[in-house]
């Protein structure tokens, strides 16, 4: 609870609020359009993943850059932020997806929706599959790149996180609008009291990470054990317990 008293510790909270909300507004400003059509579709997700590059190259040294309550509980349960920045951290995303939001919906044309994620022609336990595989991809390429122990990571990490975002709306956007960050779809869902169909895009982002790095590397209380473990861990063992939990998942759904 040190960070209570922290000047920067809270200047990095208010550096996520105002990050979420400048991503919000460059990414949903972009999908309002005309939806259902492939050039939309590339442009929606070259402006998602340019505009969290360009925010993690600007706010990375403040907050991190997280701007993604999925990525904050990731780096929360690989022991890499307290569960008191995490709780802040995603307060503030939150808020700053729905202030964007408010004010989007107050400049857009009244017969332009506001891009909330909805489910096109899947199911679902299909949406679910999906997003479980956008989000994997994302939150693994987060924690590769910042991962400090590692010597052999070269080049732009923002730029990395950025293409990795812009792979996940190129992948799930036809389905699901692309939901691998459970601000960007609380906001817009919030704002317009759609909620249908919510769930898939906003609890499984939080429930896939906690319940893969927990049960991947362990609790953080045995942070030596964890990081013995993390070192020896074979990526292809990782990715298999990944498909096994989410083909029981769909399954049950």
């Amino acid at each position: 609870m040190r960070e209570l008293k922290s000047w920067p510790f809270w200047r990095a909270v208010a550096a996520e609020f105002i990050g979420m909300l400048l991503f919000i507004v460059f990414g949903i400003a972009s999908a309002i359009g005309s939806p259902g059509n492939a050039a939309q579709e590339v442009k929606v997700s070259l402006a998602f993943g340019l505009a969290i590059a360009t925010l993690v190259q600007t706010l990375g040294h403040v907050s991190g850059a997280h701007l993604n309550p999925a990525v904050s509980i990731g780096l929360l349960v690989s022991c890499q932020i307290s569960l008191f920045r995490f709780l802040c951290y995603t307060v503030a995303q939150m808020l700053g997806a729905v202030a964007a939001s408010a004010l989007l919906d107050g400049f857009r044309a009244r017969k332009i929706g506001l891009a909330v994620n909805q489910l096109t022609g899947v199911s679902a336990g299909q949406g679910f599959a999906i997003e479980f595989f956008a989000t994997l991809q994302l939150v693994l390429c987060v924690i590769a790149v910042t991962d400090k122990r590692r010597t052999d990571v070269q080049g732009s990490a923002p730029l990395a996180i950025g293409l990795s975002v812009t792979l996940g709306h190129l992948v799930a956007i036809s389905y699901t609008g692309c939901g691998i960050n459970p601000a960007r779809s609380f906001g817009p869902a919030i704002i317009r009291s759609q909620m249908a169909n919510h769930w898939v895009t906003l609890s499984f982002s939080f429930f896939h990470e906690w319940l893969s790095y927990f049960n991947t590397f362990g609790c953080c209380k045995h942070r030596n054990k964890r990081l013995a473990v993390s070192k020896t861990a074979s990526p292809g063992n990782v990715l298999f317990s990944h498909v096994q939990c989410i083909l029981t998942l769909a399954i049950s759904v």
